[in-house]
Formats: C-alpha cells, structure tokens, sequence
C-alpha cells in the first residue's frame, strides 16, 4: 500500500478547513437532504428537474466532504514558530525582484492547498515555488513558466 497524499498548511488553515467541513455537514447536507425529499414527494423522479439538480449537487457536496476529511486528516502542519530561515522553504515569505522589473515581489510558499497567487501565496509545487525552495538572498533562480521564461533574484527571506 502507498503512502497516503500529504497537505501540507498553516494551523489557521487546518482550521479554516475544519470550519468549512463541519458547516458543510452540520448545514448544507440537511438542507439538501430536505430538498431532496421534497423533490421526491413530486412524484416521477425521470423527470423532476428538482430531483436531478438536488441530486447532482449532493455528489458535489459528499465530493467536496470527502476531499475535506482527507485534507484534515493527512494535513502537516507549517512549523512557523522555526522564525525566518536563510533559505526559502515551505512557509517562507520570499521577496523576488524579476530581472528588468525594478518593483520587487513578495510570495509566501505554502502547500497546493493554500494557494492563492492573487494574494501572494503560491505552492511550493507551482514553477516559481519549486524553483525558489532551497535558495538564499542574492541567488538568481530561473524559472520556466507556462507564460515563458522568468529571472528572479532573491531580495529578502523572512
């Protein structure tokens, strides 16, 4: 048998996600399931149009419970309490300055599943995380994206 898949996140995260599963069981599957057996009370289910959409948003929902308890289940926490590193690693706010860009960036290196690059959280899976874990300040990393090639040089690590 294979290891099971790993998530790495903040504690804030885990948290958010158990918020979001217990809403989601507490809440959402009794209200669907009331809805469901409204559509059934209808009569002819082959072609109640209620039954179906309630009946394909219950997959979603149980889909989206069982993706939950998996994340919460096999979920590594960040240890943030370890302080800023001299190298980026998962959970390192990493400033970047592009080659030719005089603005600099920063990212925040975090697992697949908090990340959100419009706020500045990107995966260390992601071809720029993959590319900065490991680095110092002053290193140049070049990274190949899906929009082409970039040229970053490592600012500041906190």
């Amino acid at each position: 048998m294979s290891e099971p898949k790993t998530y790495p996140m903040t504690q804030s995260k885990l948290d958010e996600l158990k918020a979001e599963l217990a809403y989601k069981i507490d809440v959402e599957r009794p209200a669907l399931a009331k809805r469901l057996k409204a559509a059934i009370e209808l009569g002819d289910l082959s072609e109640n149009a209620e039954y179906i959409s309630s009946k394909e948003a219950q997959g979603f929902l149980e889909g989206r419970i069982q993706d939950l308890e998996a994340m919460i289940r096999w979920a590594v926490i960040i240890d943030e309490s370890q302080g800023p590193s001299d190298t980026v690693r998962l959970g390192s706010w990493v400033t970047v300055r592009e080659k030719g860009d005089d603005d600099p960036e920063t990212f925040r290196i975090v697992g697949p599943v908090e990340a959100n690059p419009r706020e500045g959280r990107i995966s260390d899976e992601s071809p720029i995380g993959q590319a900065l874990l490991g680095h110092r300040v002053g290193d140049r990393v070049k990274v190949e994206t899906p929009g082409g090639k970039l040229e970053f040089e490592i600012v500041d690590i906190a």
